[in-house]
């Protein structure tokens, strides 16, 4: 049984024999030898991530400055709004900010070897997530094996593997904390809610506050998943008419993310004529619309921020309405497999979507499929090194929310190399915003364009091919005239100045990814 056969097992709501199906999986093909192109992080400070950080009034700040080189570091930021601190050996801010505002801050890392500047903006206000959310999921990883000790050493490990000092910050629970409908693993069964009517996680989870804490400790952030039905898709218990009750007890534990996903609740009715075909859509996209909203409104509530992740899989086109519904960022498409047809299939498909990413709500192609993943039984990823670097280059340049698959305590040195080069993380976390869309192809060849902040602009040039192929970037595509300085993100190098256009020669499913900016004079 693939792993496909799997997933659609999954979407059909059928949780029995899952995890037999999951041990079906074939071990994967030798994969050719991978280059590393991501040059090791300076000994000395260099601070990474996102420059600007999105909170609500009154909600719980928490912070950690992403920073790379030699520990101990001393931190320092200036000036620090009212009601924020710091802490210099961790570089956590913590506190709350009372009253909407905007704050430039100047954040300082230092250590024996040197000292970093970098300036950084807070915004308090209604919006959050306003760069895509990094961090990790359980489910590409553990699936139905998920347990509270796995969450808490995959939290650790994004610690220890240096990955959070490059701003990975999120560790999501996905499926199987609650109690399972008719599993006959006894850790899955349960009552679903206490006589009050709170949802009760199984016994995989028997301390939701203190797992929490756990990755707060770590200066990391806490991700949940739930469905607005009576089951999730593995066939635990959802949120369905408990949507408010749900809410108050994740912002209760400590929760900073929902994963929300549509599995078992009810479809619109199909069958019914309308007058105009335009009258159909409408009561199509509200009944799409309404568990969204009925579960943003209960996240609003709360005393503290939780991003709202709605998973429904792209339909009724979620992305013309996703932020009117409160989502933080919402799937455009099916699950993902570590397939170059699934992945390439996906993520240069997204140019229909691109108007409607911006600060504070993302397109989400979905979770990242590097590293040993599995669904439950790990195996390399069956993505070639080339075809991982296309990958990640893709999903920077989407402005995706990056959202690791992987084992973390698995972790090899190409990919942490594919997770941790800064100059490649920055296009996803551009402060402008902006998605990358499409400006030059054929077939088989792809140049993707992404303006950032600074006025430059992030260039992913494609070969979707089984040759290698040279491929140009023209300055009339680009919209750029004059002599222009190019840079290879992944090898963090310049490559010249170029007067009309770029070109370079691409491996077959690989990806060359620079950045373009005016030459100095």
């Amino acid at each position: 049984m693939t792993t496909m056969t799997i997933l659609f097992l999954r979407r059909l709501k059928t949780p029995l024999l899952f995890l037999t199906a999951v041990l079906a999986v074939a071990p994967a093909a030798p994969l050719p030898a991978a280059e590393i192109l991501t040059p090791p992080a300076p000994a000395a400070p260099r601070i990474n991530g996102a420059k600007i950080f999105g909170v609500r009034p009154g909600s719980p700040f928490l912070f950690t400055i992403p920073a790379t080189g030699d520990r101990p570091m001393k931190f320092s930021a200036d000036p620090l709004p009212r009601g924020l601190k710091l802490d210099s050996r961790t570089g956590q801010i913590t506190g709350k900010l009372k009253k909407p505002g905007e704050f430039n801050v100047t954040l300082l890392a230092k250590n024996s070897l040197g000292a970093a500047e970098e300036k950084f903006r807070i915004v308090c206000g209604d919006t959050i997530a306003l760069t895509p959310p990094m961090g990790w999921n359980s489910w590409n990883c553990f699936a139905g094996g998920v347990s509270a000790d796995k969450v808490k050493r995959a939290a650790t490990a994004l610690v220890k593997s240096g990955l959070a000092q490059h701003g990975w910050t999120y560790i999501n629970i996905d499926d199987y904390w609650q109690n399972h409908r008719n599993s006959k693993d006894p850790t899955l069964r349960g009552p679903f809610r206490d006589a009050r009517g709170n949802i009760v996680p199984n016994s995989r989870f028997p301390d939701m506050i203190g797992v929490a804490a756990y990755i707060h400790g770590l200066g990391l952030k806490a991700g949940l998943y739930s469905s607005p039905g009576p089951w999730t898709c593995g066939g635990c218990a959802g949120s369905w008419q408990h949507e408010e009750q749900d809410a108050k007890t994740y912002a209760a534990w400590g929760f900073d993310y929902l994963k929300y996903d549509w599995c078992s609740y009810r479809q619109p009715d199909t069958n019914r004529t309308w007058p105009t075909a335009e009258q159909r859509k409408k009561y199509e996209t509200d009944a799409l619309k309404q568990p969204y909203c009925v579960m943003h409104d209960a996240l609003a509530k709360q005393p503290r921020d939780i991003v709202f992740s709605l998973c429904q899989y792209g339909m009724g086109q979620v992305w013309e309405w996703g932020a009117e519904v409160g989502g933080n960022c919402w799937r455009t498409t099916d699950d993902i497999t570590d397939t170059w047809k699934s992945m390439s299939g996906i993520g240069f498909k997204q140019d229909p979507a691109a108007p409607f990413a911006g600060p504070g709500h993302w397109n989400d192609p979905d979770m990242l499929i590097v590293g040993q993943v599995g669904w439950g039984r790990l195996h390399p990823t069956r993505l070639t090194p080339d075809e991982q670097y296309t990958h990640i280059s893709l999903w920077c340049l989407l402005s995706a929310p990056l959202l690791i698959g992987c084992d973390l305590e698995k972790l090899d040195d190409f990919t942490l190399g594919l997770l941790g080069n800064d100059e490649v993380l920055a296009v996803d976390q551009d402060s402008l915003g902006k998605q990358a869309t499409g400006v030059s192809s054929n077939e088989n060849l792809r140049v993707f364009v992404k303006d950032l902040d600074d006025g430059a602009k992030a260039v992913g040039l494609f070969n979707l091919g089984d040759e290698p192929a040279t491929i140009t970037a023209g300055w009339d595509d680009l919209k750029l005239s004059g002599e222009q300085l190019v840079r290879d993100l992944w090898r963090q190098k310049d490559l010249g100045k170029f007067e009309k256009e770029f070109s370079a020669t691409v491996a077959p499913h690989g990806v060359v990814l620079v950045k373009i900016q005016p030459a100095a004079k």
